[in-house]
């Protein structure tokens, strides 16, 4: 059972590295834009919305529907970004065992 004592270390290397890119995640953050830069979302790692910079010309009376919907499509451009940010460092993490995980609740790669 030597063999068993190997998996379990590396399951535990594992652990560690997936607890370690947890860590990184909580600590990143993203930017999506939309309307040419006119705005600007920032996301953090667990997908929280953290900032919006909206262009100044953009705040006229009557531009309210359109700063919304920029405002969607640059939290959507963050958030997609974010995911791909994630599933990457998760795969690092995982390494070799990432396609066993792949169909894990939680686990996005």
């Amino acid at each position: 059972m030597k063999d068993l004592g190997g998996l379990m270390k590396q399951a535990q290397a594992m652990q560690q590295k997936l607890a370690d890119a947890q860590a990184r995640l909580a600590e990143l953050t993203v930017e999506g834009t939309s309307g040419g830069g006119m705005v600007t979302v920032t996301l953090r790692g667990n997908g929280e919305l953290a900032k919006v910079v909206l262009d100044e010309s953009l705040i006229e009376p009557g531009e309210g529907e359109v700063i919304a919907d920029l405002i969607v499509a640059a939290h959507a451009d963050a958030k997609k970004k974010l995911d791909a940010q994630q599933a990457q460092l998760m795969q690092e993490a995982a390494g070799p065992m990432a396609g066993m995980m792949g169909g894990l609740p939680g686990m996005k790669f």
